[in-house]
């Protein structure tokens, strides 16, 4: 594709880049934001659709990571979408019930810790990062 765009539709590296980086995503998919708060507040069924893919990719991901390493102990949601939008956490659980998830819907919409319930299988998590900080942990152990 990155061939293609090149030689038939003369795009420079600068310009796939922006494709890639800036007007792909949930950008390309919804057509109205790449911020996901954004999609979660709006009524487009494009922005809907855009989300709906997200957590399908993430569940299937997961999924297909799960039984290459022959199961999991914990699902751990972080990051920016993971750490703030109960609603991706829990679309993405509800799709993954089959391995033994099974979450709390109280726990989750207060974005507690431990967001699973006390019967699910497998327990997941909400946990904070700090990229920053990693970045200039790892930085700083390449320096020394």
């Amino acid at each position: 594709v990155l061939l293609y765009l090149m030689d038939a539709k003369g795009m420079s590296a600068a310009q796939i880049g922006q494709l890639l980086y800036k007007q792909s995503g949930l950008l390309g998919m919804s057509g109205l934001s790449q911020d996901m708060r954004t999609l979660e507040a709006s009524q487009d069924p494009k922005a809907q659709a855009a989300i709906d893919y997200f957590c399908h990719r993430i569940s299937r991901e997961t999924a297909a990571l799960a039984a290459a390493m022959g199961g999991i102990d914990a699902l751990v949601f972080t990051g920016g979408i993971g750490e703030h939008s109960s609603r991706v956490r829990a679309q993405v659980c509800a799709s993954l019930t089959w391995m033994g998830i099974e979450l709390d819907p109280d726990r989750n919409a207060q974005h507690n810790g431990i967001i699973s319930s006390d019967a699910s299988c497998i327990q997941v998590r909400v946990m904070q990062t700090d990229e920053e900080q990693m970045i200039a942990k790892h930085c700083h152990e390449l320096l020394d």
